[in-house]
């Protein structure tokens, strides 16, 4: 790669070697790369297996392309000495390696943290794993739905009517770990800056995800002795209202929100309530409250109620549609959704990097790759010649590649 093609962004010149496949280890190292790491995607012969799950263009999925944009790949045969070879050498010149095999694969594979570390001691060695290294689960294979119930959340997501548990259809967890995966190794780089040394990151979905509902969805257990029962917790409505044309969303939790959402609803009288004068009985309250809101919100239009909201200062918002978001007027005043074209999979729509660095903007820095796309351009850096590189694709170590010139 040379220095005009270095990808740019507050992580340039840091490089990644990304052995995870799914979601939640892809999508951290695609945050990584979009901030300007040279992130290198290491496959097995048959590539990632979200390369081929789910809708489709010409072979590579929407999932692939939106968990792995701005990297570069290479595809080998990591069960020959040839193939051990390419990755003990890729390993040497990286910051940082990720991965999410079940506890004890990579160890058998070769590539334990102490085996890495001695081809590179201050590398940030990331090992992401569903339940953890120890107990009774930690075994286990795992997909989102598993943390999502082992985790209390779907239990938190209960039918307020039957109590039944509800899983969230969006993959939470896989991302939520994602994110934790990509501050936490952004923290390590920082931390090596300073010492000088690298440290192995140990991360669980299990954990991410217990950790990450604490703050409200576990708050009934926060204090010791007075903890709330969960079928209290639950079986209060939500803040979906529905409207003679469709759904809102508003709330109040502070006394001028509440006095404001009085206001746009025309019932001055709540004001003088006693279950509603302070923020603790509006929430000791929450479920006669959001009832008699609801009952007042279903009168008119979403359109009508949204304009009296907002000019009460009333935190409010229609509930779209996906097919909605993306055209929004507010969606398109931060610039967020772009369209491209994608070598493989022809025009593509995404989101950019969210977060906006005005010294050191981060970027899409590439198209999601094709298997082993990059296999001769990342083997030419590790020395290898146009004969080896031949060689290799030859016996069936690498595939994937162009032909090299």
């Amino acid at each position: 790669m040379t220095t005009s093609e270095m990808p740019t962004g507050p992580l340039s010149g840091v490089r990644i070697v990304d052995l995870t496949s799914m979601i939640s280890g892809p999508v951290a190292t695609m945050l990584l790369a979009d901030q300007g790491a040279d992130v290198i995607k290491v496959e097995s012969l048959s590539g990632d297996l979200v390369r081929g799950a789910g809708p489709n263009r010409a072979g590579i999925t929407s999932t692939f392309i939106s968990s792995n944009r701005s990297k570069r790949a290479i595809a080998v045969d990591l069960k020959t000495p040839a193939g051990v070879e390419v990755l003990r050498k890729l390993i040497k010149t990286a910051d940082v390696l990720v991965q999410n095999f079940r506890p004890g694969t990579i160890e058998r594979m070769g590539f334990g943290e102490g085996t890495v570390r001695e081809l590179k001691s201050d590398i940030i060695y990331v090992s992401i794993s569903g339940f953890g290294e120890k107990g009774p689960f930690s075994h286990q294979r795992v997909y989102d739905p598993v943390i999502q119930a082992l985790s209390g959340l779907a239990s938190i997501q209960a039918d307020g009517e039957t109590g039944r548990p509800k899983m969230i259809r969006t993959i939470i967890p896989d991302k939520t770990t994602a994110l934790t995966a990509a501050q936490a190794i952004t923290a390590a780089l920082f931390s090596r800056e300073r010492t000088g040394e690298g440290q192995h990151i140990k991360l669980a979905m299990l954990d991410t995800m217990v950790s990450y509902l604490w703050p409200e969805g576990m708050s009934g257990f926060t204090l010791v002795g007075k903890e709330v029962k969960s079928a209290r917790a639950q079986l209060s409505p939500d803040l979906i209202f529905a409207t003679q044309d469709g759904y809102i969303t508003a709330g109040a939790m502070s006394n001028i929100e509440w006095q404001g959402m009085c206001t746009a609803l025309g019932h001055l009288e709540w004001l003088e309530d006693e279950r509603f004068l302070t923020t603790n009985d509006r929430a000791v309250n929450v479920t006669a409250r959001l009832t008699m809101t609801g009952d007042v919100l279903a009168t008119n239009t979403s359109a009508y109620w949204l304009e009296r909201l907002d000019a009460n200062g009333v935190p409010c918002a229609p509930v779209l549609s996906r097919e909605e978001v993306i055209t929004h007027p507010q969606i398109v005043a931060n610039d967020l959704i772009h369209e491209s074209d994608h070598p493989i999979a022809g025009r593509i729509r995404q989101p950019r990097p969210a977060a906006l660095f005005d010294k050191t903007p981060s970027a899409i820095q590439r198209p999601a790759p094709g298997l082993g796309e990059h296999n001769a351009e990342l083997l030419t850096e590790l020395g290898y010649s146009v004969a080896q590189i031949q060689g290799l694709s030859d016996d069936g170590v690498i595939v994937g590649m162009p032909d090299p010139e």
